[in-house]
């Protein structure tokens, strides 16, 4: 046992600095492949994004395992890049006079992250870096600094417990698991596991407890998104990854609908009668 937990300890931070690629790689490239991004929960990279500038500013203070500091930043650009892909490919909004609104998202506090254009998001991000990179200056230099960090820190692992939580209730609400891609789901799985190892089986001090007690959460929630995809697979037939069924209208006959000629009327059949329009002029 001695002997694995030493191999796990020295792979462990080569694979979690490299996982934001190797997790969100594919889902990012399937979004651009299919120009959509449908089913992909738009509250993921705002979770890791706002998690990871935490903990960067967290280090500061704590300077736990480089490894960690390496994936937090290699995660800001990953999940960047994850964002602008996921805008730019977003669904439109549907109109649909009798969409199914029971699985429309909640509406928010102004709209939050649930904005119809890009610039909200953008705007979010660097306020947020501007004004912690404000507070860590103010703060650097007083002895309420590693306080300060220290909830940075909870605050920060707080946030990405979370992260599998909106992609649960996504996939609870229409049933199945489309446009989430299962290559992410495997990483994860594999991913908090093997971190959560590695979390454990560290020198005491290298990882703060805050640390594992995320991993622990992180990985309950991973199983669950799991248990979703092998029951419910991408979900029932005829269910976009938004969550209203496919509504087609059949063609209509054309000896119904059109005249043979031009200025002749042009009916539709309702029930006993006929509905009339006004001739078409020559």
């Amino acid at each position: 046992m001695g002997i694995l937990n030493a191999i796990v300890t020295n792979i462990a931070p080569i694979f979690i600095a490299t996982s934001p690629i190797t997790s969100y790689g594919d889902q990012i490239y399937s979004m651009h492949r299919l120009r959509s991004s449908a089913g992909f929960s738009l509250d993921i990279p705002l979770i890791m994004l706002v998690a990871s500038i935490l903990k960067v500013f967290y280090w500061f203070g704590a300077h736990f395992s480089t490894s960690l500091l390496i994936q937090a930043l290699l995660m800001i650009a990953v999940h960047l890049l994850c964002l602008h892909v996921a805008l730019t490919h977003r669904p439109a909004a549907s109109h649909l006079p009798f969409q199914n609104t029971h699985n429309a998202p909640l509406k928010r506090p102004y709209d939050f992250w649930q904005w119809r254009q890009p610039r909200p998001y953008w705007g979010f991000l660097t306020y947020l870096t501007l004004g912690l990179l404000v507070l860590h200056v103010c703060v650097g230099a007083t002895r309420l600094f590693i306080p300060y960090t220290d909830v940075l820190g909870a605050v920060a692992l707080t946030i990405e417990a979370t992260l599998p939580l909106p992609q649960l209730y996504a996939n609870y609400s229409r049933r199945g698991c489309r446009g989430f891609r299962p290559s992410v789901i495997i990483n994860w799985v594999i991913g908090d596991t093997f971190k959560m190892w590695f979390f454990f089986a560290s020198s005491s001090g290298e990882v703060p407890w805050a640390f594992k007690a995320c991993g622990v959460f992180q990985a309950t929630c991973d199983l669950g998104l799991a248990v979703q995809y092998l029951v419910w697979g991408d979900g029932p037939e005829g269910v976009h990854a938004g969550g209203e069924k496919e509504m087609r209208s059949p063609a209509p006959e054309r000896e119904d609908f059109l005249g043979d000629g031009v200025g002749e009327k042009v009916g539709i059949e309702m029930g006993e009668g006929r509905v009339w329009e006004r001739p078409r002029a020559a």
